[in-house]
């Protein structure tokens, strides 16, 4: 399969794309989930090889991986909250690659107040769970594939939902071992249990997206597009929803990241002051058997998220 056969295959999910998604769930957690590596690429990593993280973006990139197989991600959000995932890949022969993944994230404890806002000194929780378990394998040359099969849990004080879904992806690697080309449709799915007979499905999303490592320069060129199922007045308006990402490689053990989100800084930042909004930067360390990622972003003036990611090669251990 060769390069314009992918890149129809891309227009015409692009074109079929339009207003798929336009409406708020329980599940929008599944729409912030990231590494540290990705966040400091500012999500443009839906055609990123060779790191088991990257499931959570397209899932066809398991494929891919060749050493580190294990990676876990802590993040510190905004007051109370924190989040994370966990990831693990492993090779079946002949029969493909598997992986089990899990995100989570605890959004801290809430009051008890009555109608007049008066605190009863008691307590509640909310939480999000989805756990899910992949698959790819190769579809063609340097063509792969993948699927991820994931359920969720939603819980708020004494309510509670569930959904399942799924996730598809390509990737497509060109023959100079530079360029890849990566597409995937993300939270495909239906609720299981409803809060008060209300219908909310997952927040499917389409993403598409291609990187290039320049020749004579250690440097990874990453462009994405996202939320392409988001309900819009005109279909140039997705265009909008774009990521660009560089990894910078300094020597052999470190990687300086940069990115900026389109998205995040034309809806989270002031008109007045819309300052570093939407930019992201991070590090990564690169070793044999482990590799440690932190990344910075920013949502708006009051918002600064910190991520750490660690990735293991488990054979060694």
């Amino acid at each position: 399969m060769n390069f314009k056969k992918i890149v129809m295959i891309l227009s015409g999910i692009l074109l079929c794309s339009f207003n798929l998604y336009s409406e708020e769930t329980p599940f929008n957690f599944l729409r912030y989930i990231s590494n540290a590596r990705a966040a400091a690429l500012s999500g443009a990593v839906v055609s990123i090889t060779n790191d088991p993280s990257v499931v959570f973006y397209n899932p066809a990139s398991i494929s891919t991986v060749q050493d580190k197989d294990f990676s876990v991600t802590f993040l510190k959000h905004v007051l109370d909250i924190n989040s994370g995932n966990i990831s693990y890949v492993r090779k079946l022969d002949d029969i493909g690659v598997v992986s089990a993944n899990l995100v989570f994230t605890s959004n801290g404890s809430f009051d008890y107040a009555d109608d007049k806002g008066n605190l009863s000194g008691s307590t509640f929780g909310a939480n999000d769970l989805a756990f899910g378990f992949s698959y790819s394998n190769i579809l063609d040359t340097n063509l792969y594939y993948g699927a991820t099969l994931k359920f969720m849990f939603v819980s708020l004080e004494k309510y509670s939902t569930s959904a399942v879904a799924v996730d598809a992806g390509l990737l497509y690697k060109l023959k100079d071992n530079r360029t890849n080309v990566g597409l995937s449709i993300l939270h495909a799915g239906t609720q299981l249990s409803k809060i008060g007979g209300v219908s909310e499905n997952p927040p499917i999303d389409i993403r598409a997206g291609i990187n290039h490592r320049l020749q004579g320069l250690p440097l990874l060129v990453n462009f994405s597009l996202h939320h392409l199922a988001d309900e819009t007045d005109k279909f140039v308006d997705k265009l909008k929803n774009f990521s660009l990402g560089g990894e910078f490689y300094i020597g052999k053990y470190i990687q300086l990241r940069a990115g900026y989100e389109n998205m995040i800084r034309s809806v989270t930042a002031s008109k007045q002051n819309k300052g570093l909004t939407g930019i992201s930067a991070g590090l990564g360390i690169v070793t044999k058997n482990f590799n440690f990622d932190y990344a910075y972003t920013r949502y708006g003036e009051a918002a600064h998220l910190h991520r750490f990611s660690l990735a293991l090669d488990l054979k060694q251990f």
